[in-house]
């Protein structure tokens, strides 16, 4: 046994259990509202901040100094602050680069921990539906940032002829929709064009009706329950799949019925976590990220439902082109990327 081997693992271990109790501290301070309490990145004291909050004090110093020492915020002569940068991730939702809001995605893994090792030692399966309620909105706030920052700004733009069609009014489908958060970005920037999100999951459904009634787009935009391979429809212009298609079952019968869907010169836009198309290329942050997550979300899913295909968050391009190849497409190409998606095309 290599002894300096062991003391480094042993380090890097420690770091991570470090990291796992830190991200159920960013939970709390995403739900108590402590991070937007200090968003002015101004120096407040435990005190201050317990009194802004409504909080106890003591256990407000206890979290700050967790911040501390994780590197979230400065300590300074007894008071804390949260940088900017900080502030960008931690407490602004409107922020590209927000991501406490997903941090409750980890914590639906814990929740949901036993019910994995009952997969384990099963089939494998664990539908979408059956997970910890804060899945869903992790999950919503999670990807709702990426989607506001660059889907109309980028993705959409990278698509061949895809905008002027959506100015000029066409028909969207949003197939696994979720909450809807794609669906009513889309609806917002195209005031010409009809979407309609759907999913199998009841209750994200009457989420995203509620969303869009809120937004003032019902009569645009609406929501239904229908899986990957039966909502209705053969004159789309565009079909989009929004961080969904590797946890289905039956990628493949999906694809299929999108090319039945779409109109002759319709569209699919794909996306997918960023992978590369090997594991060795996969072997970093990012990758490390989406594997742990895919173990306990995307792959049991998958494997929960006809066919379980079970792709996993880090498929990849070559893996994806030979679904679309395989349902009939003729064309597939990547649009574009961001550090966390990959976008791609299909088209008959």
């Amino acid at each position: 046994m290599d002894e300096a081997r062991l003391h480094d693992f042993m380090g890097k271990l420690v770091g991570d259990m470090g990291a796992a109790a830190t991200l159920a501290n960013v939970i709390l301070g995403d739900e108590l509202g402590l991070y937007r309490a200090m968003a002015d990145s101004q120096p407040i004291t435990p005190e201050a901040l317990a009194e802004k909050t409504g909080c106890h004090p003591r256990l407000v110093r206890e979290w700050l100094n967790a911040q501390a020492a994780s590197g979230y915020m400065a300590h300074v002569k007894g008071s804390f602050v949260l940088p900017e940068e900080q502030a960008m991730a931690l407490a602004l939702e409107d922020s590209p680069a927000y991501m406490a809001g997903g941090a409750a995605v980890i914590a639906a893994l814990f929740h949901d921990k036993d019910k994995l090792v009952a997969a384990m030692r099963g089939d494998g399966g664990l539908a979408w539906g059956d997970h910890h309620p804060c899945m869903f909105s992790g999950t919503e706030r999670f990807f709702r940032p990426g989607y506001r920052t660059f889907l109309v700004a980028e993705w959409l733009p990278a698509l061949e002829g895809v905008v002027a069609k959506l100015q000029a009014g066409a028909k969207v489908a949003d197939v696994g929709c979720g909450h809807g958060a794609s669906t009513l970005v889309m609806a917002q920037a195209f005031p010409a064009s009809t979407f309609v999100g759907y999913d199998y999951h009841g209750p994200s459904i009457t989420t995203a009706n509620d969303r869009a009634r809120e937004a003032g787009l019902a009569e645009r935009v609406s929501f239904q329950q229908a899986s990957a391979k039966d909502y209705p429809g053969h004159d789309h212009d565009l079909v989009c799949f929004f961080d969904c298609l590797h946890d289905m079952g039956d990628p493949v019968g999906a694809a299929k019925h999108a090319y039945r869907a779409l109109k002759a010169d319709g569209t699919v836009m794909l996306v997918e976590p960023f992978a590369e198309d090997s594991l060795d290329g996969n072997l970093t942050p990012v990758g490390r990220l989406f594997y742990a997550a895919s173990t306990f979300i995307c792959t049991p899913n998958s494997l929960s439902q006809e066919v379980g295909l079970g792709l996993g968050a880090q498929a990849g391009e070559a893996r994806l082109r030979a679904v679309f190849e395989e349902a009939g497409f003729g064309r597939f190409r990547r649009a574009t990327q961001t550090p966390f998606n990959l976008i791609l095309e299909a088209r008959k």
